[in-house]
């Protein structure tokens, strides 16, 4: 849900109307309130913007208004404006909870800036209640794929339809995009979520392990990625088994697969029972408002498992990332949260800079933090994880500089 409604209270009509006429040319939907009483109808938890308002007003005053919208939903942004300009004020107004602190009269640029920022605060939060609603309802695609755009929606509302026609599908994208998770996701969003789940490369498949599997998995979902890989005796196999039933069949693709059948790599009567069902995984350049979330997303779950705290992303990192191209999609994107937990060079500039020998230290010491995060600090269990014998993992965490008892968690 994004929020774009800007509440302006004022009791002064001529500055009401001013400010008004400076949001709305910046592309606000703003709606005007000339006093507490009038506005307070207008603000309730589920509110889709900020609130401006004026601080000396007659009767209840903006603080007073502050207080009315913190205890209606606590993460209501509210801008509070002053012809005072006394430092005590702004000091208090920040104290109460205020999101901004604005002097009358307002720069157009200061007043629409902070508005824009409390706006992209309350769409995350909004958006979050969304997620969280929806994964307390125990949907697998609310909770597995991510993403606030139109894109995303459908994905999501495409994976529930298939869940629901049980029938063989297709999934397509670029590389990165998570074609496999999202071919786990129609299973777990479907009747046989309980059943046998199997995924497997297609290339090099005999016609005898794709029989095995196919048997494993009734009841259940049989995934094969790069689905024109699998060798013609196989196809035929594959197409007689769908006949049998019993396995429900989810092929994956990164390349056009028309042109496949047209040059004979693909059985035409395959890919036509697949296609009944297509289910096409939006790149990132398709949906930039994704990057934010699936970023902090990735960011949690790096820090999850590597056992350490969640560093902060700023306005100016999420800003760097959304001006970055990022060809590897989702799985390069999810490679740069794990880089930023982890400290190592953040960005492909910087690594494109280091040899050879300096990115493999870079890998190497990222994964000796990971296993003492996963270990809680305890090295021993780490060097057992990584398969080094005690004296080279100390070495290596010397030569890194690495101190165990940094991983462990509640240790003062």
């Amino acid at each position: 849900m994004s929020a774009t409604r800007v509440l302006l209270v004022d009791d002064d009509a001529a500055v009401r109307e001013a400010l008004g006429q400076t949001l709305e040319l910046a592309d606000f939907d703003a709606t005007t309130a000339g006093s507490f009483v009038e506005a307070k109808d207008l603000i309730a938890p589920d509110f889709a913007g900020v609130i401006v308002s004026d601080i000396r007003m007659p009767g209840r005053d903006g603080f007073h208004l502050l207080d009315f919208a913190r205890e209606a939903d606590p993460d209501l942004p509210v801008i509070l404006l002053t012809g005072e300009g006394d430092i005590p004020m702004a000091v208090r107004a920040m104290s109460a909870g205020a999101f901004g602190f604005l002097e009358k009269p307002c720069d157009a640029a200061d007043l629409t800036a902070t508005v824009a920022r409390a706006l992209r605060t309350r769409g995350m939060v909004l958006e979050n209640r969304r997620m969280r609603a929806e994964i307390e309802t125990g949907d697998p695609a609310a909770r597995m794929i991510f993403g606030v755009s139109e894109q995303a929606n459908a994905l999501r509302a495409g994976v529930r339809h298939a869940a629901r026609s049980a029938t063989p599908a297709l999934v397509t994208g670029a590389p990165g995009t998570g074609i496999s998770k999202v071919a786990e996701v129609v299973h777990l969003s479907s009747a046989r979520a309980k059943r046998p789940f199997e995924k497997r490369a297609a290339r090099g498949l005999d016609r005898a392990t794709l029989m095995t599997l196919w048997e494993d998995c009734a009841g259940g979902t049989l995934f094969l990625d790069e689905i024109a890989a699998l060798p013609p005796d196989s196809q035929l196999a594959l197409i007689d088994a769908m006949d049998a039933g019993r396995t429900t069949l989810i092929g994956g693709s990164t390349e056009d697969l028309e042109a496949a059948v047209s040059e004979g790599r693909l059985a035409a009567e395959l890919y036509w029972r697949l296609a009944v069902i297509v289910l096409r995984v939006p790149p990132l350049s398709e949906r930039p408002e994704d990057i934010p979330v699936l970023f902090r997303q990735y960011v949690a779950q790096a820090a999850e498992q590597a056992g350490v705290a969640p560093p902060e992303i700023t306005e100016a990192r999420i800003a760097a990332l959304m001006a970055q191209d990022w060809p590897g999609n989702a799985r390069s994107l999810m490679s740069a949260a794990m880089r930023f937990v982890l400290r190592m060079p953040g960005d492909a500039e910087r690594m494109a800079t280091l040899g050879l020998a300096e990115q493999m230290a870079q890998v190497e010491r990222a994964l000796l933090v990971a296993a003492l995060g996963r270990h809680n600090g305890h090295a021993t269990e780490a060097a057992r994880a990584l398969k080094l014998p005690r004296k080279t993992f100390y070495d290596k965490l010397a030569k890194h500089g690495v101190r165990p008892e940094e991983f462990r968690r509640g240790a003062g």
